[in-house]
């Protein structure tokens, strides 16, 4: 996996005097054992097999060892930051909470490059990606070259192709976020579109950081298991900590919890700086969309204002937006990303033209067949996306077959396993169980549990753990006229598998390869 680096020539550092002041006045720091307050580390890491040269460790991480910090040492640290001392051989700074110390203290290392920054930032079970994309797309129309984009798919911190790399998580750690964000500053960025998981709340990656504007999409089960969420009460409350720690709200009038949400942006902001959104309803909302066309090549909607608030940041009460993106359940994502771009005062024209060019990588790439019917490629990773997906695709194509390829990660969002036999079993006509990064459980297994669950009366199911085989096999059994959706993976060019990532070609290419092979 590529990984951002400093360009040649940057220096960042951090005065130990200064380190303590910041953990002080966030009442994180516990003790400190400093031989001298005025050394200045010009090296930070939680990775012990890195190098350490006059450099500040973290020890962080539930799976932290003694030996990492001991490692660290002879790498080069001179001082290092914990919850509990682990050796008298360097100073150190004992504080409450690592993870938050890493936060803050990254920030200052990297000389707080969030405050050169506009940043707009998204969270929702679904639809993080798409809406972070079409806004950022409006954004770089509106003020080329200067504007960054953090998301699951890309990290985008400059204009030229060496600054556009794939990510490895939707919010990075904050040690990496920082540095992403000063290279981009260095860039001559001046805004950020970000993705916010609930896991960079609930894993400390974003404390401290404040949002210009922060947008909740929607909220449903997920992300609820051993290794993420305990509950769905603790998923909700991390999701809704980016509306406390934004300036301006947007949120979808329609999301599951919305009292739970609004109350949470009241905690922090005016009435004036929470603008609504929903589809089709009219009531107690800033701004509506209704649908006039979709199809499977584009959407035609309208926006139209509906409090004087809203009024106010568009000049006409109605505008009609045509969406170069297939579903017309994107409609909501880019009603988002337009109230944002209004906010932000940029004009109708710009917003219309990007949003008619829109592409996102891995969202509802259509591949054209000869006579194997019509395959979609998707990132619907649970049942909320996968719902709104295959209704679509019923509602549109309603004499059609669908056929479902999916699977469902290992080691996290094991709530996802039900909710794809549920889904299925509504909505499919057949589908393949395949391996979709399995970590360190038996992808075979993982297939059973959905398999389990589905209604064998209504779908016809099989398990193809070789998942270009599964691509295959479906592709090879279907007809003109047959819906084929290649769900969950997207455009992504690995598989994660105990620990590593695997080089996988992505479904796109699979499938392609697989056309050429079988229809010349």
């Amino acid at each position: 996996m590529e990984t951002s680096i400093l360009g040649a020539g940057e220096r960042m550092s951090l005065k130990v005097s200064k380190a303590i002041e910041i953990l002080k006045n966030h009442d994180l720091l516990v003790s400190d054992s400093v031989s001298d307050e005025n050394l200045e580390v010009t090296n930070i890491s939680y990775n012990s097999r890195e190098d350490q040269a006059n450099g500040i460790f973290f020890c962080k991480g539930n799976q932290f060892k003694a030996e990492y910090l001991d490692q660290a040492i002879k790498n080069g640290a001179k001082i290092y930051v914990a919850e509990k001392e682990y050796s008298t051989d360097i100073d150190h700074l004992i504080v409450k909470d690592a993870s938050k110390a890493l936060a803050l203290l990254s920030a200052e290392f990297y000389g707080n490059p969030q405050n050169d920054l506009f940043i707009v930032a998204f969270t929702g079970t679904k639809g993080k990606t798409t809406t972070s994309y079409f806004t950022y797309d409006i954004l770089n129309s509106a003020y080329p070259k200067k504007v960054a984009l953090f998301s699951t798919v890309d990290r985008i911190v400059g204009p030229k192709p060496s600054d556009e790399f794939k990510s490895d998580l939707t919010t990075p750690e904050s040690m990496e976020l920082f540095h992403d964000m000063r290279r981009a500053v260095d860039n001559g960025m001046k805004y950020l579109v970000m993705e916010v998981s609930s896991q960079a709340y609930k894993k400390n990656r974003v404390y401290g950081l404040k949002f210009d504007i922060g947008g909740f999409l929607n909220i449903t089960p997920d992300h609820i298991g051993p290794n993420e969420h305990p509950t769905y009460a603790d998923y909700l409350n991390c999701k809704k900590q980016l509306m406390i720690n934004s300036k301006v709200n947007i949120i979808n009038r329609q999301t599951n919890d919305y009292d739970t949400v609004l109350a949470a942006a009241k905690e922090t902001s005016a009435d004036k700086d929470i603008y609504r959104f929903a589809k089709d309803e009219v009531g107690d909302t800033d701004f509506s969309i209704r649908n006039k066309e979709s199809n499977l090549n584009d959407s035609v909607f309208t926006y139209t204002a509906e409090s004087d608030k809203a009024e106010d940041l568009q000049d006409h009460g109605e505008y009609t937006y045509e969406l170069g993106l297939v579903g017309d359940f994107n409609e909501l994502n880019a009603g988002a990303a337009i109230t944002a771009a209004k906010i932000m005062g940029i004009d109708n024209e710009v917003i219309a033209d990007s949003l008619k060019k829109a592409f996102v990588p891995g969202r509802m790439e259509h591949i054209n067949t000869k006579n194997h019917g019509t395959i979609f490629v998707d990132y619907a990773h649970n049942y909320a996306s996968m719902n709104a997906l295959l209704s679509f695709i019923k509602r549109e194509y309603p004499e059609s077959k669908v056929k479902v390829v999916v699977g469902s990660p290992g080691d996290k969002g094991v709530s996802r396993r039900a909710g794809f036999a549920r889904v299925l079993t509504e909505l499919a006509d057949s589908a393949i169980l395949t391996t979709d990064d399995p970590g360190f459980e038996d992808p075979a297994k993982i297939c059973k549990e959905i398999d389990d669950q589905i209604d064998h009366e209504k779908v016809e199911v099989k398990t193809v753990i070789d998942r270009q085989e599964a691509i295959r096999e479906m592709i090879d059994s279907s007809n003109d006229g047959d819906i084929i959706v290649l769900a969950g993976k997207g455009n992504d060019p690995y598989q994660k598998t105990k620990g590593v990532d695997v080089p996988y070609p992505s479904d796109p290419v699979v499938a392609k390869k697989i056309l050429k092979d079988i229809e010349g």
